[in-house]
């Protein structure tokens, strides 16, 4: 089973929309028995409470539930767990590069945003993704559309690694 995580501050907005993206992604790649996606956050500030409304609105005109999400905060333990650990912006990207207790784990944390193909050769400051909880729905909007420019690359690493670690028939 691959793991991933996806994180940002609260875990109520951008990385449960991630989390579940990529979640229903896998599932229509066929790849849900194989990959489990999870979310939490950089802070405890927000655990236990549901998505943010406006993040739920966007993904329910998607068709991806999310009524079941609860806010939690990024355990230490999951630096060795996770296989892969997507942060949603650059200070969660450096935090818990900073935090990793080893190399094998810092290797395993990346940007969302580096699996967009539209991103290739982009400077790590501009693969953040804002955090729309200060905005309005058009800020949600824009959260989804960089999620989305990603999600496809993920899936695509995801098999790949998969494929690798497969033995030889």
């Amino acid at each position: 089973m691959y793991r991933i995580v996806t994180v940002c501050t609260g875990n109520i907005c951008r990385s449960p929309m991630a989390e579940l993206m990529l979640a229903h992604a896998f599932a229509e790649a066929g790849m849900a028995n194989d990959v489990v996606v999870d979310s939490a956050g950089t802070t405890d500030w927000e655990s236990g409470r549901p998505i943010d409304e406006r993040a739920a609105a966007k993904l329910t005109e998607l068709g991806i539930e999310s009524h079941l999400h609860r806010a939690r905060r990024f355990e230490t333990a999951w630096y060795r767990e996770r296989d892969l650990i997507l942060a949603l912006d650059l200070d969660h990207y450096r935090e818990l590069r900073s935090e990793a207790p080893d190399d094998a784990s810092r290797d395993r944390i990346h940007l969302l945003r580096e699996f967009d193909p539209s991103t290739t050769d982009t400077d790590l400051e501009d693969l953040g993704i804002y955090d729309p909880w200060y905005g309005d729905s058009s800020d949600f909007e824009a959260t989804w559309g960089m999620v989305d420019g990603a999600v496809e690359g993920v899936v695509r690493f995801v098999r790949q690694e998969l494929d690798a670690g497969a033995p030889d028939a």
